[in-house]
């Protein structure tokens, strides 16, 4: 006798996806329709296709900010990661010690990105920054302002405070569910620091560290508000990345259609490398195991 399927749980995810589709699907739309049209105001559109995209796609201006972002995300992934596993390693897994390092590990990720922005465009400063001043008592010429190079170095160093602790987080909450067990019949059978995390640690890490990659990637390739306060995209275009790039284009310069094609190409481009990363890790870890 076959069962009749009871199919009122959908009435449950109706509001939901209602929901998306006035938040994101509504709104996505819009772009797609900027994106193949021109206007000249007073509501009046024509179309022009894939004129847009070809634009957009054989720009000088596109390619140098997505070499930028490109940079940018992979130098913070190769710093925050094992950062970020180093510490949850030397945090303690018991005790009051290891309250107050969760505590203080959350403390930057409860600041505000635009506050994150200016309070290192406050403490990079010459003339009132305690890094500044510092830096310049000691003859080193540190100006953020005027040096592509101290631009660069200001920003990754303050992206890394902002959030290498959610890859501590997450790397750590990993470790916590790591049986004693596992220790134990590691220190019987003599293993070493390095057999312990490669073979134990390592292992029970890597769904967390599937998402703090992927989390961390996205978030750095979206990245906005911190390095529009700290330097505007300056000096020059050195710090402009795809973001601030399409915000200029967009708001600027009010060329509606070419900044919907560069949002969508943009979408696409986190969507693709989101997926190249998904697909790796996981496969890596079905090795694995």
């Amino acid at each position: 006798m076959q069962r009749k399927l009871n199919q009122k749980a959908w009435f449950l995810v109706l509001p939901v996806f209602l929901l998306v589709a006035f938040s994101a699907v509504l709104p996505l739309m819009t772009v797609v329709n900027y994106s193949v049209q021109d206007t000249f105001g007073n509501n009046e559109f024509y179309w022009v296709g894939t004129e847009w995209f070809v634009e957009i796609l054989n720009s000088e201006r596109f390619h140098s900010a997505l070499g930028r972002q490109l940079l940018f995300s992979g130098i913070i992934l190769a710093i925050e990661i094992p950062l970020g596993i180093l510490i949850a390693l030397s945090m303690p897994k018991k005790g009051w010690g290891a309250s107050i390092c969760l505590v203080l590990m959350a403390l930057p990720l409860l600041i505000p990105w635009n506050v994150v922005g200016t309070i290192w465009q406050i403490f990079a400063r010459e003339d009132i920054g305690l890094l500044g001043h510092t830096l310049a008592a000691m003859g080193i010429d540190y100006n953020y302002t005027h040096s592509p190079t101290a631009a660069w170095i200001t920003i990754i160093i303050m992206d890394v405070w902002h959030w290498t602790s959610l890859v501590v987080l997450l790397c750590y909450a990993g470790l916590c569910s790591i049986p004693d067990a596992f220790y134990q019949a590691a220190k019987i059978d003599g293993a070493s620091r390095w057999a312990v995390f490669r073979y134990i640690q390592f292992p029970k890490m890597n769904r967390v560290l599937l998402i703090a990659v992927l989390l961390r990637f996205m978030d750095s390739f979206m990245i906005y508000t911190e390095p529009f306060v700290l330097t505007g995209g300056g000096p020059g275009n050195s710090t402009t990345f795809l973001s601030i790039d399409l915000v200029k284009m967009a708001i600027g310069q009010f060329d509606l259609g070419p900044a919907a094609a560069f949002s969508l190409v943009y979408f696409l481009i986190v969507l693709l490398l989101s997926w190249v990363f998904y697909t790796v890790m996981t496969a890596r870890d079905g090795e694995a195991n």
